[in-house]
């Protein structure tokens, strides 16, 4: 363990302010039984993926698994900046492994860099896989002929320019995870502004993956509120 890594222990048992955290250490085997899963610091139940799971490792380090493939019982968090600092230093780790645990220090930023891998990923999968164009006006052919299940909008650019390609189509979610210059790498261009994505299994995890960036990161990175992103799994038929 290096000078900066955190050795925690179970015994720490309070959580936010005035609060404290609930006993972990019960059932949590059947927490990765069926289509729910539930944060060991709020004890709310939501879908795998629109939350953060963690194994602990041989060596006893709190390892980050985005893609929830790891082996070994995991530990759920909402995807949220607020509930991983609250869970990093009151001992939920912790108190769900049942043993003291290491806790790198930069752990907040590998889940935000895992987590800007993994829209980079899927924007590549989409490209190769045809199910996405870029520019402005392509998306907005796009939006018009009905085609367009999720909009990208690059995080540095305009609120009305994204109102007018929007025109007529309000309802269409919108995700801006990455700058003009990043995305435009993923289509080879020096800077990107939009793209659009057909309504499917890609669009879905993109919209999973910014959702779970916009949480850890506290940035506007969604501009649909309420939307649940279930719309964007229905496949073009």
């Amino acid at each position: 363990m290096t000078p900066d890594e955190q050795l925690i222990s179970p015994l720490s048992d309070e959580g936010e302010v005035g609060k404290t955290l609930p006993d972990v250490g019960e059932a949590e085997e059947a927490d990765e039984k069926g289509p729910l899963r539930r944060c060991v610091v709020t004890r709310e139940h939501d879908r795998p993926e629109r939350m953060l799971r963690f194994v602990v490792a041989p060596d006893r380090q709190v390892v980050p698994d985005l893609d929830a493939r790891l082996p070994g019982r995991g530990i759920w968090l909402s995807a949220r900046r607020d509930v991983l600092e609250t869970a990093r230093t009151r001992g939920a780790f912790a108190r769900a492994a049942r043993g003291q645990v290491v806790i790198p220090p930069d752990l907040a930023h590998l889940i935000e860099t895992g987590l800007l891998r993994r829209v980079r990923e899927t924007l590549g999968l989409a490209r190769r896989a045809g199910q996405v164009v870029c520019g402005y006006a392509k998306v907005r052919e796009w939006i018009v002929a009905g085609k367009a299940g999720l909009v990208v909008q690059a995080s540095d650019g305009s609120a009305d320019e994204c109102r007018r390609l929007l025109s007529g189509a309000r309802d269409i979610p919108v995700v801006s995870p990455l700058m003009a210059e990043a995305l435009g790498e993923v289509f080879g261009r020096e800077r990107c502004v939009h793209a659009a994505l057909r309504s499917g299994a890609l669009a879905s995890r993109l919209w999973h993956e910014s959702k779970r960036f916009a949480g850890m990161t506290d940035v506007s990175a969604l501009r649909t509120p309420g939307f649940s992103g279930d719309r964007v799994e229905q496949a073009d038929r």
